[in-house]
């Protein structure tokens, strides 16, 4: 009783020194890792989307701009929910048309994914403008593999690389499409939502998710062309830009690899740009359970380290990716993703250690109502500005009672993550592609 007396007290002294505007008490006592770190991206990233929802063109859509779309099918074990996505991209409503190259890695070991995807052929071939080639690589290669295979047979002007898990909105390829109107745009990141946002909290929180740091934040940082990444799931190119590149590099982790590698041309091309596509969405499946989620994020957060450590650091130049993206890039790659965390952990352990736990628990239980402000008022902004589904979105309102503690959890197991990386080489044995792939690569 004593512990939550102490703890009453200590968050009615935070909250009073709010209200009595000691800002100065507050700042220093969560300096650097808010007001430094989070609260200017956070800030960014709002900014930016009033600014899309105050600038943008809604008739820009109707663009009589039709190219050929060549959609990269990654399949593998999908089985029967490949039918899905394929139907998804043949019903688009594009009046241009559409390639859809399903690229079945390891075909040995995924006959029922081979026989679904041949069942499909006369269904879109007697579409008009649409067409299935269905390429099955008996060895399996992994993702970079598959992408690469796709490339060399795709013959759109406009590549789009998707998960053969992954279904779309029908007017995803139109939005898409017009967005490389403009012959700056390199690439365009597209939408997702959570398929199964409803089966538990888990995929709630993750639904939740993918709304803030997908939709609004990519909304916002597009508008300072500082896209941080275009999802494998869900990515859309320029073939030229691709061809350029060589195509996608061996490895794990090959959206933000690829992404690294378009900035690196935009010193010496200011005007091009990474686009995101709001109202081009797509719908994807998340980890229904906790521990499925921590493994799922064990890969991704790994594969910063990896990426912007191992692989890409003599690229991190101002010279090569311009001011504003190795800003960006320093800011919330290096700093926010990966130092962040430990900075964190460290800073519990030692509250822990320095403090008694009552006052400890005042100072978590401020900084939980902090998180809570923040996240509702990036909630209310994207609910209000960009939600497409505002009934269904409504829904999801009181999971923001449960974000600050998953995100105090992701931020930790960020560092865990980190470290698996960085004594065990995880990106080695990644379920990306097989073992024998990832040895061979150079890092």
């Amino acid at each position: 009783m004593e512990i939550l007396d102490s703890a009453w007290f200590t968050l009615q002294g935070l909250v009073a020194d709010v209200f009595s505007a000691d800002w100065a008490g507050i700042v220093l006592k969560f300096f650097p890792f808010v007001v430094l770190f989070e609260l200017p991206v956070q800030a960014i990233v709002m900014l930016g989307a009033w600014r899309y929802h105050m600038t943008h063109d809604r008739e820009a859509v109707h663009t009589p701009y039709a190219p050929t779309v060549s959609c990269i099918i990654l399949c593998y074990a999908e089985g029967k929910d490949v039918i899905q996505t394929v139907r998804s991209l043949t019903e688009q409503l594009y009046t241009g048309h559409i390639e859809l190259l399903a690229i079945l890695d390891g075909s040995q070991q995924n006959v029922e994914t081979y026989e679904v995807l041949k069942s499909l052929l006369p269904y879109v071939n007697a579409r008009s403008n649409r067409k299935l080639i269905v390429a099955p690589k008996t060895q399996r290669g992994g993702r970079v593999s598959s992408l690469n295979q796709g490339l060399a047979i795709a013959s759109g002007e406009i590549v789009l690389a998707l998960d053969g898990d992954t279904s779309f909105d029908n007017d995803m390829v139109r939005a898409v499409a017009v967005r490389f109107a403009d012959p700056n745009v390199a690439a365009v990141s597209g939408n997702l939502r959570v398929r199964n946002a409803k089966k538990s909290l888990t995929t709630r929180l993750q639904a939740l998710e993918y709304m803030l740091s997908i939709h609004l934040s990519r909304t916002g940082l597009a508008q300072f062309n500082v896209i941080n990444n275009v999802s494998g799931a869900f990515g859309c190119f320029r073939r030229a830009m691709l061809q350029k590149l060589g195509g996608w590099d061996s490895g794990t982790a090959e959206d933000l690899d690829l992404t690294l590698r378009i900035k690196k041309y935009f010193a010496r091309h200011p005007s091009l740009r990474i686009e995101f596509a709001p109202d081009a969405v797509g719908h994807t499946d998340a980890p229904d359970t906790l521990w499925g989620f921590l493994m799922q994020r064990l890969r991704w957060d790994g594969d910063l380290y990896y990426l912007y450590v191992r692989k890409h650091w003599q690229g991190f130049r101002p010279d090569l990716m311009g001011w504003p993206n190795f800003i960006a890039l320093v800011w919330s790659g290096l700093c926010l993703q990966l130092f962040l965390p430990f900075m964190v952990i460290v800073y519990m352990t030692y509250m822990l250690f320095a403090y008694p736990f009552g006052y400890v628990l005042g100072v978590m239980g401020f900084v939980y109502l902090f998180y809570l402000l923040l996240t509702a008022v990036m909630y209310i902004e994207y609910w209000w500005l960009l939600s497409e589904r505002r009934r269904f979105d409504l829904t999801f309102a009181w999971v923001i009672l449960f974000f600050p503690g998953f995100t105090f959890v992701t931020r930790v197991w960020c560092a865990v993550a980190t470290l698996t990386e960085i004594f065990m080489k995880q990106h080695l044995d990644s379920s990306m592609a097989p073992w024998w792939v990832l040895k061979k690569t150079k890092f």
